[in-house]
């Protein structure tokens, strides 16, 4: 069966040089809209990663502000990286200047990056909030970029134009053909195994039924049939070396992670077992998770480490304690060069797609849970009780249940947890991320 799909990867980053206002437009576009407001928690000391909806389209939003740190003398070369990084990377760049400070000269190197790129870019004065700074702003106009927008990101003031102006360049989401069969993403940071897992699937007999061009130009999509199941394997390894772009990496992995992940079902998360779960690994992992992917961990050069009775159980509870609370994840210690488990990864991957997509019948849900909760039921809060009468699984392209209840607004996290532990109980959702909502009856 064949489908039109709409991909959503809509990049846009944010880049400037230090204290422009980045991260408060950031903050300002990541909740203009409730549709999706979401940030990556564990990504750097600043949160890089958002999403946002305007006028019917959504977006990914990077932040680089976070990325660049050291003295004034290093600086220049860290925005330079990001810039070049946001160049590669984005659909549309953002180029934030302060009108209280002018231009500088660090402004004037980032805008020769920008004029010889062929990525859209919006000069964006901030800190205009009164009408001196208005006129102030245009000296931007010597950067050779074209219009400027003035906003001033503190109060959201000309935010509204900017938006539109981002959707009248970011050309209307593609449409692809869509085979309706499983998307499995190959991740993690750099030199984790991510290409040599590929080519070891790829070296053995299976049937490549056709190459798929990929919605950008860095993921391939590969169709395979495997022990009698029919994927798509979402691949963004070792496909272009990068000349120029001597990158901070873990920035690098997770922008080149975060278009990969969006048009994915399902998202492999390689690990070097001789490295362990490092940050780079969480800020991926959080990005699969906040897009409610289905996810599954392997363990890679597995053969490398040293190992007594008990080590892979102690190793597997060590990275669970970390992702805490989404501890129901499938983690499977492979080799890829002695092929060890890598077919039992996949088959994994695909068991995982099944979970994601099942639907539990309301009569089911209802005899199941309501005597669980009859027997557990949500603690009272100042003298009040909250009954819970039904439920039903949400229409959703990812599992999302509604209860509901009396008084819902009294249902505190704890309960919320306790009941989404009970669903993965009883329905089996390992490697799946779900929503649990509590509705007025």
């Amino acid at each position: 069966m064949q489908a039109k799909i709409n991909e959503v990867a809509n990049i846009v980053a944010i880049v400037g040089r230090p204290n422009v206002g980045k991260s408060t437009l950031f903050n300002r576009l990541t909740k203009t809209r409730t549709a999706i407001v979401d940030s990556v928690a564990g990504v750097t000391r600043d949160r890089i990663y958002g999403k946002f909806d305007w006028v019917g389209r959504d977006f990914s939003v990077i932040d680089t502000g976070g990325y660049v740190r050291g003295s004034d003398d290093v600086f220049e070369g860290e925005i330079r990286k990001q810039v070049e990084i946001a160049i590669e990377e984005a659909n549309i760049i953002l180029f934030l200047v302060d009108t209280e400070q002018g231009v500088t000269g660090m402004d004037q190197e980032v805008a020769m990056l920008l004029r010889k790129s062929k990525k859209p870019v919006i000069l964006v004065a901030n800190k205009v909030d009164n009408s001196m700074r208005q006129t102030q702003s245009a000296e931007f106009y010597s950067l050779g970029l074209g219009e400027i927008f003035n906003i001033s990101a503190m109060n959201g003031s000309g935010t509204g134009e900017l938006l539109d102006e981002v959707v009248k360049q970011v050309p209307e989401d593609v449409e692809v053909e869509d085979l309706d069969i499983p998307k499995i993403a190959i991740v993690g940071r750099p030199n984790a195994g991510k290409s040599s897992f590929i080519n070891a699937l790829t070296g053995e007999e299976r049937n490549i039924v056709t190459e798929i061009a990929g919605t950008t130009r860095d993921s391939i999509h590969t169709r395979y049939n495997l022990f009698g199941k029919d994927f798509l394997l979402v691949d963004t390894a070792g496909l272009r070396k990068k000349t120029k772009v001597h990158e901070n990496l873990e920035f690098y992995s997770v922008m080149r992670s975060v278009r990969t992940i969006e048009n994915s079902d399902v998202c492999v998360l390689l690990l070097d077992a001789t490295r362990g779960l490092e940050s780079q690994d969480l800020s991926i992992f959080s990005l699969a998770e906040k897009n409610k992917k289905g996810i599954v961990i392997l363990v890679n050069k597995w053969d490398l480490v040293e190992k007594e009775t008990n080590t892979a159980k102690e190793y597997k509870n060590k990275i669970l304690q970390r992702l805490e609370p989404f501890t129901d994840i499938p983690i499977i210690f492979v080799s890829v060069l002695n092929k060890q488990r890598i077919f039992q990864a996949v088959e994994e991957a695909m068991n995982v797609y099944s979970r994601r997509e099942q639907r539990i019948a309301t009569s089911k849900l209802n005899d199941t849970m309501l005597p669980i909760i009859e027997g557990n039921p949500p603690p009272a809060s100042k003298g009040k009780y909250v009954k819970i009468k039904f439920v039903t699984q949400l229409p959703t392209r990812t599992p999302s249940f509604a209860f509901f209840a009396n008084l819902p607004q009294y249902v505190k996290e704890p309960y919320k947890r306790f009941i989404e532990n009970k669903l993965r109980e009883q329905f089996d959702f390992t490697g799946v991320p779900i929503q649990v909502y509590f509705r007025q009856k």
